[in-house]
């Protein structure tokens, strides 16, 4: 093959490598936590184990988007009865409101292609406000049993409850600051 026939070859390589991918995120491996105040005597911390979602990622520039479903009824702070209270009529209400909550959200701050922060929307019980989270971790490589590109990631942020209309506890001292950490691992789409 000579120069001029291996420079469009070369350059078709180069964009198929820039080129954004669809990633499925993996449940098994994604686990969106919080912490809550508890009368400003300890903090509260749980997990939603049931999430699903799609991440359009482009490894050469660092941007892309973010759409991650977390199941309310998948709560586990570890403690049954208070699970079952959080799903009750006094907090999420699953019988009334919404089951599931969001954050959909676009890449940015990119340096050397990795992306510093997500800025979108969380939504929960049925509200929508804007929210930014820390992009702590992101890394990508080939899946050593899938033989597909795999990231994962770890992000940061925290919200007000009482902005979402959940002030459970509010007038026994509790804060209504959140911290929400999402730990997400996702394969590229087949």
């Amino acid at each position: 093959m000579n120069r001029l026939t291996l420079l469009p070859v070369l350059f078709a390589a180069t964009l198929a490598q820039a080129a954004p991918a669809t990633y499925v995120v993996d449940p098994a491996h994604t686990y969106p936590s919080f912490e809550a105040d508890h009368m400003g005597m300890s903090f509260w911390r749980g997990k939603l184990t049931k999430n699903s979602g799609t991440i359009v990622f482009d490894k050469a520039n660092g941007s892309g988007s973010v759409d991650v479903q977390m199941d309310l009824a998948s709560i586990d702070f570890g403690l049954e009865a208070m699970n079952g209270w959080a799903k009750g009529k006094d907090f999420f209400n699953l019988e009334k409101s919404p089951a599931s909550a969001s954050f959909k959200g676009r890449f940015e701050g990119a340096t050397g292609g990795v992306p510093t922060r997500l800025v979108g929307e969380l939504t929960l019980n049925g509200k929508t406000k804007p929210m930014t989270l820390a992009i702590h971790q992101l890394k990508c490589m080939p899946h050593p049993m899938f033989k597909r590109d795999w990231c994962g990631a770890d992000a940061s942020g925290s919200f007000n409850r009482e902005d979402f209309g959940l002030t459970a506890g509010k007038d026994w001292g509790f804060k209504m600051d959140v911290n929400l950490r999402i730990q997400v691992e996702a394969v590229v789409k087949e």
